[in-house]
């Protein structure tokens, strides 16, 4: 009996996941080695709204494109990630603009979402240094909270970064965003889990401003697929220009 719980809580000791193992399972389990979406975002404001339709694909952790689809003043922008490099399209005026560390915390096409949160999203694996701070319940699951502080000169827009991971799924149902000096700037919960391409995605996201309680961003997500194969050179500016819904 003496070994046989020996050996149980050694068992039990090796499933203990470090912050960083968790907010890794948490990133793999988002995108898998690659992926394909397909969804809506809703821009909310006091006195409008306007929706965009989008199309997205990622691979790994360094190679994203985001298309979008509707409307029509807006169909055929996109944004690339290679590495450590950004740019948008814009084919109003057929130009491709390099995204500048600067403007990684500016606005993605009006919303509440950032260039950092729509096309950098794998960096808070590997740009912050990770922290458990405790579990709590949210949406009637246990999470793991972990702060994420920024390394060095790492090339982020957050300072800190706030994440309840669920202990079962590994999905970020919510996550807070904080600027230099520590203070509260956007606050991100997920809902409406389901299974989609053999996984279960979080289909429905609020990105909320702290000092705008009044105003909103939604992203739902349609379809999806993932682990599927694709090539390193789709994610060009050729590619970016070529698209087409």
């Amino acid at each position: 009996m003496f070994v046989l719980t020996c050996l149980t809580a050694n068992a039990h000791a090796n499933e203990a996941l470090t912050a960083f193992e968790v907010v890794e399972r948490s990133d793999q389990q988002m995108r898998g080695e690659s992926s394909y979406t397909e969804s809506t975002m809703k821009i909310v404001r006091p006195t409008w709204t306007r929706s965009m339709s989008m199309k997205s694909w990622t691979k790994g952790q360094d190679l994203s494109l985001v298309l979008i689809t509707a409307p029509a003043k807006d169909k055929g922008s996109a944004s690339l990630k290679r590495y450590r490099e950004m740019w948008n399209w814009l084919p109003s005026i057929e130009r491709v603009v390099k995204i500048a560390p600067s403007m990684l915390g500016q606005s993605w096409m009006g919303s509440d979402f950032t260039n950092d949160d729509l096309i950098n999203q794998s960096s808070i694996v590997v740009d912050y240094h990770h922290q458990i701070v405790e579990k709590e319940a949210f949406d009637g699951e246990v999470m793991y909270v972990i702060d994420a502080f920024a390394k060095e000169d790492a090339p982020v827009v957050w300072s800190r970064v706030r994440l309840w991971i669920s202990e079962s799924s590994y999905l970020q149902r919510k996550v807070a965003f904080y600027d230099e000096f520590d203070e509260l700037v956007n606050t991100m919960s997920t809902y409406d889990v389901q299974e989609m391409g053999g996984r279960l995605i979080a289909t429905r996201m609020e990105m909320v401003p702290a000092d705008k309680p009044d105003q909103k961003t939604e992203m739902i997500t349609h379809a999806a697929q993932f682990d599927f194969d694709i090539s390193d050179d789709f994610f060009s500016q050729q590619q970016m220009k070529a698209l087409r819904d």
